[in-house]
């Protein structure tokens, strides 16, 4: 009987024995650890930037800022409130006030998220501000995401990525302060904004987050706005794809955007507005930008500065209007070798130059063949209401304002510079060929006199051939060195005149108005004596030709001497 006892109890125990092996087996917990909340540690965020999908920095380089996200299992989500480490920021524990628990040891699958919004079943789609200038908007923007993990009992660890992409930028190269970052050109899907303010992470660097998508070469991607109002234009180079998780960084270099003096309007004119600017537009226009039209917004001071002409050869002779605007271009020095000097060297035919006030120029060319003007060396087009002081050197044709005009116009222009060249040389003009309206000269005139040359001197003009002059005078006087066994002609207006002169006068050294005129040729000049002519009726004379002429120019004679208004 005791025997059968102890037989009872063995198998009993033996049972019970089995009975243990197979729950554990079962994965059911021990007594006492069933109904255990489930505290995840959270990881994946690492701060070193990589270009590794799923390990880039987050937005803050660690989970400070991360206060809870959403966990979902079995269909149901809760809250999990996130304690980053105080030793490893990269890593954080998640707990809840309202936890799920461990029934057994099998594996669980859990999906978690944040930023989470109530109400909300599953991650959402990546949806980022459009202003990211505040770091809590850049960090607002951000969307981590532990997707379906694997989580076990021994090891409840969820490993976050992140589904958005960081593009930085890196500034290079400027020194106008800048007034505004963005990134532009963006994909809306999802509503997502095309423009982003992004975050100013101080040195220069910018960064924001943006919803993965690829980004076309070509596109404008980068707009950096400076403080003088002035925007600088950053393409993507090559066609790429933003990934989540991934970090792109850019470095753009400002160099270009520095302020090149002149802003390009909505018709593609030039507005130049310093020194620098119209040296820049110079070179635009030699690189064969000729039909570029140029206005000026300010007074230019060209002083130490080293001046190429606009337009030095027929290659790259100017095309386009360049409009003064009545601005002044001070301190223009330059002494060369070049061909065809002046503010412009070569006008073309369709080009015009106009409202320019050249003051305290000074210009030489020594080219044997030199073409030397004060605005235009060598010109073809136009060139209207423009005056010039200081002086002005060379060999061949040499004018206060253009050194020679072989066809178009010259209206309304003025020089009181002084002259001096070798061959043609004039107060306005040293060879003129096409026409001539309104100007006058009162600068003195040197004709250095080359031998084995014709060599004309004029007030005026040097060389008057081709079209009319009407309404012009000089008051400087014209004077000569040296000789020559060729034709030496000097006068008070013109050196040599083959064309009609209508109401020209003068009142200076000379005695006879033109050196040389061509047999037949109808010309009016007369000298203004201060007895039986005056400037008063000179002026009366030359406005009712020009009326005559349908010209808009007229002579008012407030001071001393007549001055030139347009009507």
């Amino acid at each position: 009987m005791k025997r059968t006892i102890i037989h009872t109890s063995a198998a009993i125990a033996l049972l019970l024995g089995i009975a243990a092996c197979t729950q554990d087996e079962a994965g059911f917990l021990s007594e006492g650890a069933e109904g255990t909340p489930i505290v995840f540690t959270a990881t994946g965020l690492n701060p070193a930037a990589t270009v590794t999908v799923g390990t880039r920095a987050p937005a803050d380089g660690n989970w400070t800022g991360v206060q809870s996200v959403a966990v979902l299992m079995d269909g149901t989500v809760k809250t999990y409130n996130v304690t980053p480490s105080t030793v490893n920021l990269t890593s954080a524990t998640l707990t809840s006030t309202d936890p799920y628990y461990w029934t057994n040891h099998n594996d669980i699958t859990v999906t978690a998220w944040w930023p989470y919004t109530a109400g909300e079943t599953t991650p959402p789609a990546v949806k980022v501000k459009a202003n990211q200038s505040a770091q809590k908007d850049f960090e607002g923007s951000d969307l981590i995401v532990a997707d379906g993990q694997t989580v076990t009992y021994g090891s409840p660890t969820l490993r976050f990525t992140h589904h958005t992409a960081l593009v930085t930028i890196v500034l290079t190269d400027y020194t106008e302060g800048v007034a505004s970052v963005r990134l532009t050109g963006l994909s809306t899907e999802n509503g997502n904004p095309d423009k982003i303010t992004p975050y100013d992470k101080g040195s220069n660097t910018y960064t924001a987050l943006v919803a993965p998508q690829s980004v076309a070469a070509g596109t404008a991607f980068i707009t950096c706005t400076f403080t003088n109002g002035k925007t600088f234009v950053y393409k993507m180079k090559n066609a790429t794809d933003w990934q989540a998780g991934g970090e792109y960084t850019y470095t753009v270099s400002l160099a270009a955007a520095k302020d090149l003096g002149y802003t390009i309007e909505s018709d593609g004119s030039y507005t130049v507005t310093s020194a620098d600017g119209l040296m820049n537009v110079a070179e635009l226009v030699n690189g064969g930008k000729t039909d570029i039209n140029i206005t000026l917004d300010k007074n230019i001071d060209l002083t130490g500065k080293g001046w190429t002409p606009i337009g030095t050869s027929f290659d790259n002779s100017y095309k386009g209007t360049f409009d003064g605007g009545g601005h002044t271009i001070t301190g223009l020095a330059v002494t060369t070798n070049d061909q065809f000097v002046g503010l412009f060297g070569y006008l073309n035919r369709v080009g015009m130059v106009k409202n320019v006030v050249m003051e305290g120029i000074q210009i030489t060319s020594n080219h044997m063949f030199g073409c030397t003007g004060g605005v235009v060396g060598y010109s073809w087009g136009t060139i209207e209401n423009c005056s010039v002081s200081g002086s002005v050197s060379g060999t061949d044709c040499v004018g206060g304002v253009v050194g020679s005009q072989k066809a178009g116009s010259i209206i309304g222009c003025s020089s009181s510079a002084t002259v001096k060249g070798k061959h043609y040389v004039g107060g306005v003009a040293g060879e003129k060929w096409g026409t001539m309206t309104a100007c006058y000269a009162t600068g003195n005139v040197t004709l250095e006199i080359a031998s084995q040359k014709n060599n004309f001197g004029g007030g005026v003009v040097g060389l008057n051939g081709g079209s009319r002059v009407l309404a012009c005078y000089a008051t400087g006087n014209v004077t000569s060195t040296g000789s020559s066994t060729g034709n030496v002609h000097i006068g008070g207006l013109f050196g040599d005149s083959y064309t009609t002169v209508t109401a020209c006068y003068w009142k200076n050294n000379k005695e006879q108005g033109i050196g040389y005129n061509k047999v037949g040729t109808d010309t009016e000049v007369t000298k203004v004596d201060g007895t039986d002519v005056t400037w008063q009726k000179a002026v009366d004379a030359m406005n009712t030709a020009l009326q005559n002429a349908g010209s808009e120019w007229r002579y008012e004679l407030t001071g001393a001497l007549p001055t030139l208004r347009k009507q």
